[in-house]
């Protein structure tokens, strides 16, 4: 299994519209395939930095489920609303895989 770690960067003054944006991925990323493992929001300290985290059986399944959500309507429309309103600034994913115990 591996995790897709996204760092977000955003404008901490739109933190509302970001959250918005982490909501609507509830429905849509497992609807596409993807294992949802949260949405996270900087609580203290850092006030423009949040993390999303999704898990993948491989990395073919990330291109599979890539794949169904640049097809999927509530997934586009997602991705509108963000460009549209500009709070997210920036956006990098790592691909990690867990070191079992």
């Amino acid at each position: 299994m591996i995790t897709c770690f996204i760092r977000y960067e955003i404008d901490p003054f739109q933190r509302a519209a970001f959250r918005e944006y982490a909501e609507n991925w509830g429905r849509i990323i497992p609807r596409c395939g993807g294992n949802l493992l949260g949405y996270f929001l900087p609580h203290e300290g850092t006030n423009y930095v949040a993390w999303g985290l999704i898990g993948f059986d491989s990395l073919a399944s990330y291109q599979s489920y890539r794949a169904r959500l640049k097809a999927d309507a509530e997934g586009r429309a997602n991705f509108e609303f963000a460009q549209q309103r500009r709070f997210i600034l920036r956006e990098e994913r790592t691909f990690l895989e867990r070191v079992d115990q």
